[in-house]
């Protein structure tokens, strides 16, 4: 698995992007082009050997913020015709049910991932317009989509099926996708590999905490379950999602309240989660301010940490048999508190949290479970942009 590709991350008014060595797993250089579209102009920050060059950019679209790239590339280096690119790799938010796997892109595929914007209207159609100026920068390179839904397409029927009219589901596409794929699939590789096993002989529980975030039922590298649905609203509390909730509350807040769904969407996804519990969406802020007395922030960490407990509880039924509980993204690698309250209590299923090693601060992939627990309890950092470089050097057969 070898060869240096290009990630992009194309989003509405963002692109971000390194260079990879899929091999050695070293970024290059790392970039990011701010606020595409806005009234302003725009700002980029490209990253190289530890250096940020930082300037504004005009970027009315994707085109000019992928010229703005390859511009700050040539400046900056390393130099893009001499590095040794062989993909282009693209993150793709939603694949429906058409993409169970990493595809390299032609005209059809790129006319599937638009037509699946009505699932991911947010996401989709900035997806496909980063990958069309790339395909016109880029146009000697091979184009490789890896989605966030594809690991999930492994899940049966039973934990994929919402109990709706068929007919219905059928006809709009309704059923539990899940995000944060490329995340559960680097990290429950990764936690398997730190256990001394291979990836089909674990089973393990991915807790991919960040702004967004997501639980996951791994059984032997394969996805059984997930925490998120149709979209990233359902499951966990989130920094600004409601996660799990009576779908009752929309018509309640529509006939009571007069609020649209407009309105109604916005409260779920923008307006919940520990922010509207506590008037704070950073987590670190949140603990600061629970630790200091404010109940509503005490209240709003001590939800967040039950939801947790739930899925650990319910995704242990669903495996049967659970090697190891990992956390991982920037709450779950770095937030002792929540680990910790997230494992509260769960001794009764074999998870023993050694309290010195989870306060300890690192960086590195660690075991932070007691010698005798049963379960371990592993905090892995994430690499979503290393595993779309694998996934898009494997599907060009390198």
């Amino acid at each position: 698995m070898s060869g240096r590709v290009l990630v992009v991350n194309s989003g509405s008014s963002s692109l971000k992007y390194q260079v990879i060595d899929a091999a050695d797993g070293t970024a290059l250089a790392v970039g990011l082009v701010e606020r595409i579209g806005g009234a302003g102009g725009g700002r980029i920050t490209h990253t190289v050997d530890g250096e940020a060059h930082r300037s504004d950019v005009d970027v009315p679209d994707h085109g000019a913020a992928m010229a703005a790239m390859t511009a700050a590339f040539a400046e900056h280096g390393p130099d893009l015709d001499a590095v040794g690119l062989v993909a282009v790799g693209h993150r793709v938010v939603q694949g429906g049910a058409r993409f169970g796997h990493s595809v390299e892109i032609d005209d059809d595929a790129l006319a599937i991932i638009e037509e699946l914007s009505d699932l991911a209207p947010l996401h989709n159609p900035a997806n496909a317009a980063g990958i069309r100026v790339a395909r016109e920068q880029f146009p000697d390179l091979p184009h490789v989509a890896v989605f966030d839904t594809a690991f999930h397409l492994t899940m049966p029927e039973v934990a994929h099926t919402y109990a709706i009219d068929r007919e219905v589901a059928e006809q709009h596409r309704i059923r539990r996708y899940g995000f944060h794929g490329t995340s559960h699939a680097y990290v429950s590789r990764e936690a398997a590999r730190m256990l001394g096993k291979a990836p089909e002989d674990v089973n393990v529980i991915v807790m991919h905490l960040g702004n967004g975030a997501s639980a996951c039922a791994v059984r032997g590298g394969i996805s059984v379950d997930t925490s998120m649905g149709l979209t990233p609203l359902e499951g966990l509390v989130m920094g600004t999602r409601s996660g799990d909730i009576d779908p009752a509350v929309v018509f309640h807040l529509s006939r009571t309240a007069g609020m649209s769904t407009d309105e109604i969407d916005d409260l779920l996804n923008k307006r919940s989660g520990v922010l509207g519990l506590s008037g704070r969406q950073d987590m670190r802020d949140l603990v600061e301010a629970a630790q200091a007395g404010d109940e509503a922030a005490s209240l709003a960490l001590e939800i967040y940490c039950y939801r947790l407990r739930k899925y650990v509880g319910a995704y242990t039924a669903a495996l049967g048999r659970v090697d190891a509980i990992v956390f991982t993204a920037g709450i779950g690698e770095n937030s002792p508190e929540v680990r910790a309250g997230a494992l509260a209590g769960l001794d009764v299923l074999g998870i023993e949290l050694d309290d010195a090693a989870n306060e300890a601060r690192s960086r590195e992939a660690r075991d932070i479970a007691t010698p005798g627990s049963r379960v371990r309890v592993l905090v892995v950092p994430t690499n979503e942009e290393l595993e779309i470089a694998r996934q898009s050097i494997e599907v060009i057969g390198g």
